[in-house]
């Protein structure tokens, strides 16, 4: 049976099984403990390797002489036959036991204990295991006692193309710039192969494009990718799909093969100008738009993505350069026109601007296209808005004497409704700036009149809001502030801001200053206060004392004698007349009491 066996594989591995079993069996076995193991048909004994052997073994090194091969994935009607062992101390009495130890003995391989006869018993899958490490022993099978001594020998298991190639870190994603030249690097593939890459060309790839051409193309033996076309355009096609085949045995017919996809997008350049979608944009506004209230947006469309679709926008021309500003909104890519001062239907009407829109960043490479920039035309029609009246001043300064009488007229503000079509206006007052309504206001003309009698010397200033309302609209109101400076007049007389008593001893002298004087007064003349003192004609010749002004408007009391006697007279009063500079003007009499002091003895 085994015989029928190995003719069966004569087509394929006929050189290995008869180099086995016949010609060379040295090329399989190598001496192990200076033994060999022998296959059928040879004269050499087990054991005992005469020193002749040993130099023949040296001179064969190139060959392998330990080993035997069993072709993996074999699963014909009976065991294989591997090898043969053999000893020529086997005299063929069936006197010898061959017995097998090691990797799958028993099961995977079984030997014939009278022939030596290994057969492989199962299916190998030299994938799995590629070789197995067995002991060979011939022993005298009535006493099992070893013949010789055991000898190791490997069998291995002999790689078909069984295994096809795999792209096992597929399916593959990949970029190239758009307008990339023919021959820019894309990416690399790698595809693996179970087989034996030692043995034949079972592991030996070859790559080709099946899809993806004429734009893609693989180099066969390192599996990298290039561009095949120039001028590829990611606005025209983004994305690409290419399948790439790796096959083994070179390629060659027969072999096995393998695909992976590779998914191979382009990426942007800015290769594309900004356009805007009409030459000629038109914009109504109402003239009470808030500064930096949009107008209107306008796009310049661009092709590109990312950083390269990016425009930044500004005015280059027009009569409202300095009423109008236009920015860009980052997540849109819009312009977007802004006011930057408040417009006034009844003074302009319309305004003409030229925008213009230019690429962030520009691609030098791509420069000879055009310029990145475009232009376009906005109208802008400002439109009559209901306005609220405005005053003829920001605010009003108006002054009025304290003694002004009631009903008096203090002053006029005035306003107006600056739309076309004009309302009349009514006046008012803010009562929460004039709680105690000290001023009326005329609804219609705007005078302001006094209410109650002011007071410089209580409140120099009066602050007060007057609103302006239209007739048409009361929605529409304005206010001003009015600021009402009480002007001085003289209406308070001097008095004496210094005491009102004076001392003197006893043995005061002639010319002595006893007191000074000081006056103060509420009013606030325009050129200061200027002071006159005077006595009483009765006393302006009396003999006792005098006053003389002093140059900083105060007075001195002054003694017109001496030898004061406390016993005779113990107080004296001089009334002093104290006169404004007002006019008219104002007087008061005050007076000073002069007390004697007695004088110690031993002064």
């Amino acid at each position: 049976m085994p015989e029928r066996l190995t003719e069966t594989l004569m087509d394929t591995w006929a050189p290995l099984v008869i180099l086995w079993i016949t010609v060379l069996p040295s090329m399989y076995m190598a001496p192990v403990n200076d033994s060999q193991v022998v296959p059928s048909g040879s004269n050499r004994r087990l054991l005992d390797i005469s020193e002749e052997q040993k130099v023949l073994n040296r001179s064969k090194r190139g060959w392998v002489w330990n080993q035997m091969f069993v072709l993996e994935e074999f699963s014909g009607p009976e065991p294989i036959l591997v090898g043969r062992l053999h000893t020529d101390l086997d005299p063929g009495s069936s006197k010898i036991k061959y017995i097998l130890s090691g990797d799958g003995a028993g099961t995977i391989f079984v030997i014939n204990d009278k022939t030596g006869d290994i057969h492989a018993m199962k299916r190998l899958d030299r994938e799995e295991k590629a070789e197995y490490t067995l002991t060979a022993q011939a022993v005298d099978r009535d006493t099992n006692k070893p013949l010789e001594p055991p000898s190791e020998f490997i069998i291995k298991v002999q790689d078909i193309n069984d295994n096809a190639p795999e792209f096992v870190e597929g399916p593959y994603h990949a970029t190239v710039p758009e307008m990339s030249v023919v021959g820019t690097y894309v990416t690399k593939v790698t595809a693996t192969d179970a087989d034996d890459p030692v043995y034949g060309n079972s592991a030996k790839l070859v790559y080709s494009i099946l899809e993806g051409q004429p734009y893609f193309s693989v180099e066969p033996h390192t599996a990298i990718i290039k561009t095949a076309l120039s001028n590829m355009d990611r606005e025209a096609k983004e994305e690409y799909f290419v399948v790439i085949q790796a096959k083994d045995m070179g390629g060659h017919m027969g072999g096995l093969s393998g695909t992976t996809t590779v998914t191979i997008t382009l990426t942007d350049v800015n290769d594309n100008p900004p356009k805007f979608a009409q030459s000629l944009y038109h914009f109504s506004v109402l003239e009470d738009i808030a500064i930096g209230d949009p107008i209107g947006r306008v796009k310049a469309n661009d092709l590109d993505i990312g950083e390269n679709g990016k425009s930044f926008y500004d005015i280059i021309e027009g009569d409202g350069m300095d009423i109008f500003e236009i920015t860009s909104d980052s997540q849109t890519q819009e312009g977007i026109l802004r006011l930057r001062k408040p417009l006034d239907y009844e003074t302009k009407k319309s305004y003409t601007l030229k925008i213009e829109a230019t690429n962030v960043h520009i691609d030098q490479r791509f420069i000879s296209v055009g310029p990145f920039k475009d232009t376009a035309t906005i109208k802008i029609v400002v439109e009559d808005a209901d306005e609220p009246p405005i005053f003829s001043s920001p605010d009003y300064l108006l002054e009025v004497h304290e003694n002004a009488a009631i009903d008096s007229v203090i002053g006029q503000v005035t306003a107006r409704d600056p739309d076309v079509t004009s309302s009349a206006i009514r006046f008012s007052i803010d009562r929460n700036t004039d709680l105690e309504r000290q001023f009326n206001i005329n609804t219609q003309d705007g005078r302001i009149t006094l209410a109650t009698p002011l007071d410089r010397e209580t409140s120099t200033w009066h602050n007060i809001t007057i609103v302006a309302t239209e007739d048409r609209n009361p929605s529409q109101i304005s206010r001003v502030p009015v600021a009402i400076k009480v002007l001085d007049v003289n209406d308070n007389a001097p008095e004496l801001a210094s005491g009102d008593q004076a001392y003197l001893c006893e043995n005061g002298k002639l010319g002595t200053v006893i007191h000074t004087m000081r006056a103060i007064d509420k009013d606030d003349p325009k050129n200061g206060h200027h002071f006159v003192y005077n006595l009483p004609l009765e006393l302006s010749n009396n003999s006792n004392f005098t006053i003389q002004k002093k140059k900083d408007n105060t007075l001195d009391i002054v003694t017109k004698r001496g030898g004061f006697s406390r016993q005779k007279q113990e107080v004296y009063l001089l009334p002093i007349i104290i006169s404004d500079s007002g006019n008219p003007p104002m007087s008061s009499t005050s007076t000073l009491t002069i007390k004697i002091l007695r004088t110690l003895a031993w002064e």
